[in-house]
């Protein structure tokens, strides 16, 4: 057990020392992938690649657009078998319906029920689908699918588009539904 436990930290000491210096051939990482043959230090690229995140305020929403239209062909040849004809559910959850619901015993969390930032649509449809095939989407792509879910859900328009500048305004209908963390040690563009 306790060799284990300090197996383990060992693991976290070399990884703080890569990530303090990932390319350095004098870095700690660098010589047990060396001796042992295996793996190698990420590359900025790969870093690059894999810092895909959005926040609520947009901020990491990259260049592209979508609309509701190029999104509602879109999902129907790679979302419907999992989510359903129209989001309503199939082996996946339902990504619509729901409002009204949360303070019911039995609230149904859709994206337009529940969600409170539209960002945080893009974002997960951006990282984690399609489920057979993550990240393999483009940004025009995951524009239009944000979209055509949140139209299906009744908050854009048939005619919306989106883009970096348009998703963060999205007024999502549970925006408010969350608590603010007022701590002091939290800092502000995390709350």
């Amino acid at each position: 057990m306790r060799a284990n436990l300090f197996g383990a930290l060992a693991g976290l000491m070399l990884t703080g020392a890569a990530l303090a210096d990932p390319d350095g051939p004098a870095s700690p990482l660098h010589a047990a992938t060396a001796r042992l043959g295996i793996g190698q230090p990420a590359s900025p690229q790969i870093l690059a690649d894999w810092d895909i995140d959005v926040r609520a305020d947009g901020r990491g929403l990259p260049p592209g657009h979508g609309s509701v239209r190029d999104g509602a062909a879109l999902f129907g040849t790679r979302c419907a078998a999992c989510h359903g004809a129209r989001g309503e559910g199939a082996s996946a959850d339902a990504l619509v319906g729901g409002q009204g619901s949360l303070a019911t015993a039995k609230p149904v969390r859709t994206v337009g029920s529940y969600w409170p930032y539209a960002t945080t649509l893009f974002h997960y449809i951006r990282r984690a689908m399609p489920f057979d095939a993550p990240q393999s989407l483009s940004a025009n792509e995951t524009y239009a699918l944000s979209a055509y879910i949140l139209n299906l859900n009744g908050i854009l328009p048939d005619d919306s588009v989106l883009d970096h500048d348009s998703l963060p305004k999205v007024q999502m209908p549970n925006r408010n539904g969350f608590t603010r963390d007022v701590r002091p040690d939290v800092p502000s563009d995390v709350r």
